[in-house]
């Protein structure tokens, strides 16, 4: 059946289970400005805007704290205090993982925020590391970016990775050195940005049952526009490394047109699974994962 307003308002009623969106960034520029080492400035997606699409369509969504704002989570919270109905969002927080303050400021953040904040997103999207600036490219093998990420497992915060393929030997000695870390791997990890032997090292990092692939970002890995069929291949392999129960669907859109674009691409993606699979991928997952009620 086509994916029309008709369907999203159907599925909205509860003719079909409620997805989770694991990825949105919400951006209010007039009302919180950007922070003055903001990495880019996009314009206004707002709260406003969004929450009664979200709150329609959606059971929950993670609102993913973006660069914009950097470690300056205000929005964050504003979002937190007038989401659309009780316990609707959960989000992620950035802090600069080589600070040793990180894990006194994630347990801050998370006792005034108690069962809101899942995970520390650490972005890895360069080929070369940077140790100043903006928080983003920090080196992955440096001792105390190891124990930021104790620091985070030890709070049951995962850790949320925004990276390029090259970087998944690096992650996977972190998790491994890690006792009970769960990592999430955002947008296919950026197939399209990496070799095929990088590739490679990423599908190695499925064997690990608390690692979790994001079927979100597609532009970043598909040659072709929406519905990005060229990345059926791709989520085959995916699937045959994560399995059914380690992969997640975010970037569900700030609206119903976006909303359907990204309902097509989901079900041209993954049309080789049955049902029930599918059903894991758009909430299930996710609702153990994030701890959602």
């Amino acid at each position: 059946m086509p994916l029309t307003r008709r369907s999203i308002l159907l599925a909205a009623a509860g003719a079909d289970p409620k997805p989770i969106d694991t990825h949105i960034h919400l951006f209010d520029p007039k009302r919180f400005p950007y922070h003055p080492t903001a990495t880019y400035q996009p314009p206004a997606e707002t709260l406003d805007s969004y929450a009664p699409f979200a709150s329609a369509v959606l059971s929950h969504s993670i609102i993913v704290h973006p660069e914009p704002y950097q470690d300056d989570h205000s929005y964050l919270e504003y979002c937190f205090s007038n989401e659309p109905r009780k316990g609707f969002f959960k989000g992620t927080c950035l802090f600069d993982a080589l600070d040793p303050r990180t894990p006194v400021r994630m347990e801050a953040l998370m006792k005034k925020w108690p069962n809101r904040i899942v995970a520390l997103r650490i972005h890895a999207t360069e080929r070369k590391a940077r140790t100043a600036g903006a928080i983003r490219d920090r080196d992955l093998g440096d001792p105390q970016m190891a124990k930021t990420w104790a620091a985070a497992a030890r709070l049951g915060l995962a850790i949320q990775m925004h990276m390029i393929p090259m970087w998944a030997p690096a992650v996977g000695r972190l998790t491994q050195m890690t006792s009970g870390v769960r990592v999430v791997i955002d947008h296919l990890c950026r197939h399209g940005q990496g070799t095929a032997a990088e590739y490679e090292e990423v599908l190695k990092l499925g064997a690990n049952k608390n690692v979790y692939m994001k079927f979100s970002g597609l532009s970043y890995s598909s040659k072709q526009p929406p519905p990005h069929e060229d990345l059926q291949p791709v989520c085959r392999r995916i699937h045959q490394a994560f399995g059914s129960g380690n992969i997640i669907w975010g970037g569900l859109g700030m609206n119903a047109t976006a909303h359907e674009e990204q309902r097509a691409a989901f079900e041209v993606n993954w049309s080789f699974l049955p049902p029930l699979d599918r059903q894991r991928i758009r909430a299930t997952n996710a609702a153990g994962l994030y701890r959602l009620g």
